[in-house]
């Protein structure tokens, strides 16, 4: 039976990452780091795609990879309109909208499908896209805002939230639509979503500068202080604040969690506050998620690159054990999710969405024009 060729594309805040999959089995993968101040070079993230690109072109040259005939290229989703969980066949309408950011999200993540193209050009094969940041599962109560037509926005590391919500159902013997799962993503973006039986009902606009700051991103933050700030500033260099020039980037000239880490293992007063109140905040925004469960949580489930340091998973379980157990999966488990998604599609076991630039959801009283 013919092997199926697999490439897998994701940009992400501060690392490109890049794999390449025959079947089930990975056989090359690479997770180049961007320090923030090179990807602040560029006005907007459209910008990077000729820089990430040549990462990815070095990664198969280095490793001698032939793509000659590639059964399918996987790039990661976003910025397109709000869309169900699923796999998508990336069209011409998905393309666009996702350069144009009509979801009003600017995120690294818009390079994922443009990328994939790119390959596609070169070597063929399927292009497709598995739950991008927009995928909205939302309960109405957790869209309202205090200003008419004004929503609150479902933007998370869906793909990973789902792959690894997934892997803990299998792993202890349940059914992902049977549980009730706080999901943290801790990485260069931090969200953090209830899932009720097999749902994000709610959690925070990562890629909007909502909730806890992040080594990227600035975090909420009271509009009243925005005002007597940042008010006035350039759209591009606010815009940056809650996607790249923010939180540890701001706080220390640079994003690379490793060298903030080891200032704060050396005692570092700065460092030492900052790190301990990005912590702070990751635990006040999971007791949140557990009102929203109405304190029925099977498990905190811990996830991405940022889980490689003790000292956050001993704090969340320090302020977060009463709500319920904890169980860490560092890194994250996109890079498969996506290879097995398209792998399904090839193998005739799933059928691909239509991606149609119609929102999953689009206001409360449309008829109003909100």
């Amino acid at each position: 039976m013919k092997k199926m060729k697999i490439f897998v594309v994701n940009p992400g805040s501060t690392s490109t990452k890049v794999a390449y999959f025959e079947d089930e089995k990975c056989l090359f993968s690479d997770d180049v780091f961007h320090d923030s101040s090179i990807l602040r070079s560029f006005a907007t993230f459209n910008d990077q795609l000729p820089y990430r690109m040549e990462v990815i072109r070095q990664f198969l040259k280095d490793r001698n990879i032939d793509l000659t005939g590639l059964d399918a290229v996987v790039g990661r989703g976003g910025s397109c309109v709000s869309v169900e969980s699923g796999i998508y066949k990336i069209n011409e309408k998905l393309l666009e909208d996702t350069r144009n950011a009509v979801s009003g999200t600017w995120h690294s993540s818009m390079l994922g499908v443009q990328m994939a193209e790119e390959i596609q050009k070169e070597y063929g094969g399927e292009m497709y896209m598995l739950d991008p940041i927009v995928v909205d599962e939302y309960q109405d109560l957790a869209r309202v805002t205090g200003v008419k037509g004004i929503y609150r926005r479902a933007v998370c590391h869906a793909l990973n939230q789902k792959a690894i919500a997934r892997r803990y159902a299998e792993d202890t013997g349940r059914k992902y639509e049977d549980l009730n799962l706080i999901v943290a993503h801790i990485d260069g973006g931090v969200t953090i979503c209830a899932h009720q039986k097999g749902r994000m009902i709610d959690g925070n606009d990562g890629g909007g500068g909502d909730g806890p700051f992040t080594p990227t991103r600035m975090g909420t933050m009271a509009i009243t202080d925005f005002l007597n700030k940042l008010y006035g500033k350039p759209r591009e260099e606010i815009r940056s604040l809650c996607s790249q020039s923010g939180g540890f980037s701001s706080w220390f000239g640079t994003s690379n969690s490793n060298e903030i880490h080891k200032m704060y293992e050396d005692g570092d007063v700065k460092a030492v506050l900052i790190w301990n109140a990005w912590k702070y905040q990751i635990t006040k925004a999971i007791g949140a998620m557990a009102a929203v469960l109405h304190g029925k949580v099977d498990q905190i489930v811990l996830t991405g690159g940022l889980m490689r340091f003790d000292d956050v998973r001993e704090t969340i379980e320090e302020a977060c054990g009463w709500i319920a157990p904890v169980t860490v999966y560092p890194g994250e488990a996109e890079m498969e999710a996506m290879a097995y998604g398209a792998l399904r599609v090839l193998r005739n076991e799933e059928t691909a969405k239509t991606y149609t630039g119609v929102p999953v959801w689009n206001g409360f009283f449309p008829e109003e024009g909100i």
